[in-house]
């Protein structure tokens, strides 16, 4: 194996395939992709996205008219239906995930970089695969600086947090 260490970033669109909703086919077929890889001798730690929009179609005609959530309560109801499809999709290969949440605050702060890298590599050391997210409900407003953004640049900071060999980035971002 060419790469010993890999992170891989799933954007929305695809793991919804283009939806508004989490689509379980397309996710299934990325863990078999990750489960072979992992076979093959590799670490991987995965970088999903997709919360908003899972909490999205669970809040749908839930919600009073007029009502709108912030992008936060909205991440924070996804987040759980994510990762419970994570959990059973991996499940299905006897592999164990685990849920990281991270914001900018911890990988700017020492204490919080060295914690975030440290609890990571357990996690690897221990044959789990971890789902890396940005932690939506407690990142601050951009205007504070604090909030990490797209999932693209949070993968570029668990690449390095890990020293991977490998960041890939399947999103519908150009560039």
């Amino acid at each position: 194996m060419k790469y010993r260490r890999v992170v891989a970033k799933f954007g929305t669109s695809l793991l919804t395939a283009g939806s508004d909703r989490l689509n379980l086919e397309a996710m299934a077929q990325l863990v078999g992709q990750v489960v072979r890889l992992r076979a093959q001798g590799c670490e991987v730690v995965v970088v999903s996205s997709g919360a908003q929009a899972a909490g999205r179609h669970r809040l749908r005609g839930r919600l009073q008219a007029g009502h709108t959530p912030s992008r936060q309560a909205v991440a924070s109801v996804g987040q759980s239906h994510l990762m419970q499809s994570w959990d059973e999709l991996f499940d299905w290969h006897d592999t164990v995930v685990a849920q990281v949440l991270l914001t900018r605050r911890d990988l700017t702060d020492r204490l919080g970089y060295l914690n975030a890298r440290n609890t990571l590599r357990d996690l690897i050391e221990a044959g789990a695969v971890p789902i890396v997210n940005e932690n939506d409900a407690v990142a601050l407003d951009q205007v504070l600086a604090t909030r990490i953004g797209e999932n693209d640049s949070l993968s570029a900071y668990v690449a390095n947090l890990i020293d991977a060999d490998l960041l890939v980035m399947l999103t519908d971002v150009e560039g």
